[in-house]
């Protein structure tokens, strides 16, 4: 029975979806005017993982993720960087697939965006005036009357007095409480206006949201998520506008994922303390990001540091060190990847992965079953139960599979030259010193030297191949060897 942390009741509650044997899930995705960092990676694989164990139970999934290609931020950034809104959003909408394709993030079976959605979302603004819940201020823009909406308050848990204590009104701005939120705004010289009944303009960040995820998945579906920070007002918003336009309840679920911190401040561009994705592969292999940001529970903090990278580093390479030569045979796979069914039966660690995971994605303790199943496989081996073997040994990836973890060959990810500790391994230019083929021919040196009783000579060489960051592995089959 999968349980789920709902945010707007505060507790875990079983899942049952509005439709039986589908489930319909709605997540906020970025504003495509800089590249991904850390803190958008963990959104995306949290969800991704969700997304990816719905299927394995045998639900069949319909996953939107929005893109919001319009936004003051946008607009600031094309001007400063004196280029069109068009080219700045399509480039990083390009590296935002490309950075998510290496985590091995599966595409989302909807991506719809902010510029393409321009019908829905005046519609919605249309349909939230007619029925008295939005007005049109002096200056043109048009708001969102929150006290107009009974409910409001109730996914951030507070008061309205409460929440008008916090807010101010701007003096550019019209609207008659501090809370009322824009759905439109009024053009503006020198930005970007669609045509409206209201006039020219573009909507605000809220609506486009409410608009899309309806659009999409009908005015009510199962789950929607995204990041802590949006709770409120982003998605209490959302509820707002979504209810009162279309009369019925919005979503089921509602899930959040904790932040990333640096120094225990929230990661964030508007800070200044992040680190962009593709910062952190040219250090690690985009496994070990996607283990250590599965490390901690989504809905708990995640602190980013190196040591917790090169901890995961460290727990990734003895996942792989245990597959590796392992004989695959023909034997059933116990559990099906992300696109398959989770299998039934009696195997406890199939069981106990189904149990940490229905407990609200609990993917710590999954990857504690990863380990104890590798622990498993390595002590299967040295005993020489080879049907043991076989079997754990299918059985450790087609899990990993579920979390997106163990897909690579064991000895394309050894072999990785982000593996290594030695920082003398890569060049000026980021390319390994030593290639495949040279480590190869090394260790054909070396194994010549041990034929031949010359153990000085291959010690030498295991010491340079050692100073390269190089580990070789003597075996009964050869010589192996993995970077690191």
């Amino acid at each position: 029975m999968l349980r789920i942390y709902n945010s707007l009741t505060r507790r875990k509650e079983e899942f049952v979806p509005i439709e039986p044997g589908k489930v319909r899930m709605y997540v906020c995705g970025m504003t495509v005017y800089d590249l991904c960092h850390v803190g958008h990676a963990r959104v995306m694989v949290a969800f991704d993982v969700v997304a990816r164990y719905l299927r394995a139970s045998g639900f069949e999934v319909t996953y939107i993720r929005n893109i919001t290609d319009i936004d003051d931020k946008i607009i600031r950034r094309a001007h400063e960087r004196r280029e069109s809104i068009q080219a700045l959003t399509a480039r990083y909408i390009e590296a935002l697939h490309e950075d998510a394709k290496s985590l091995q993030i599966l595409p989302p079976d909807g991506e719809p965006r902010a510029t393409e959605s321009m019908e829905v979302i005046i519609a919605m603004v249309q349909q939230l005036l007619d029925q008295g819940y939005a007005y049109q201020a002096e200056n043109g823009d048009i708001y969102y009357d929150v006290s107009h909406f009974e409910g409001y308050g109730a996914l951030s848990g507070k008061q309205l007095d409460e929440l008008r204590a916090g807010e101010r009104i701007q003096v550019s701005e019209a609207k008659t409480d501090p809370l009322d939120f824009v759905l439109w705004k009024a053009a503006k010289p020198n930005e970007p206006a669609w045509g409206s009944p209201w006039g020219p303009g573009r909507p605000g960040w809220h609506i486009e949201c409410s608009a899309m995820s309806t659009q999409a998945l009908g005015p009510h579906f199962d789950i929607h998520g995204g990041g802590q920070d949006l709770q409120f007002p982003h998605h209490e918003n959302e509820i707002a506008q979504s209810e009162a336009a279309t009369g019925c309840k919005f979503v089921n679920y509602w899930m959040h994922n904790g932040f990333v911190r640096v120094d225990d401040e929230k990661m964030s561009k508007s800070l200044g303390n992040f680190f962009t994705v593709r910062e952190v592969l040219e250090h690690y292999h985009p496994e070990v990001l996607r283990y250590f940001i599965l490390s901690s529970h989504y809905r708990s903090p995640l602190n980013y540091t190196e040591q917790q990278l090169d901890t995961a580093q460290a727990a990734v390479t003895r996942l792989y060190t245990a597959l590796r030569g392992m004989p695959w045979g023909d034997v059933p796979i116990p559990a099906q990847g992300a696109g398959g069914k989770l299998a039934e039966g009696d195997d406890p660690f199939v069981q106990r992965f189904r149990e940490a995971m229905d407990d609200d994605f609990n993917t710590p303790e999954a990857l504690a079953l990863l380990n104890e199943i590798r622990h498993e496989l390595n002590r299967a081996r040295e005993e020489g139960d080879k049907d043991k073997v076989r079997y754990l040994a299918r059985l450790l990836p087609s899990l990993g599979a579920i979390l997106g973890l163990l897909t690579q060959d064991p000895e394309q990810f050894l072999r990785d030259p982000r593996q290594a500790d030695a920082p003398s391994i890569v060049s000026a230019e980021g390319e390994a010193v030593f290639s495949d083929d040279d480590i190869e021919q090394l260790i054909a040196q070396r194994t010549a030297a041990r034929k031949n009783k010359d153990w000085a000579a291959a010690d030498r060489i295991r010491e340079v191949l050692k100073n390269q960051g190089i580990t070789l592995e003597d075996a009964p089959t050869g010589t192996l060897w993995r970077r690191g």
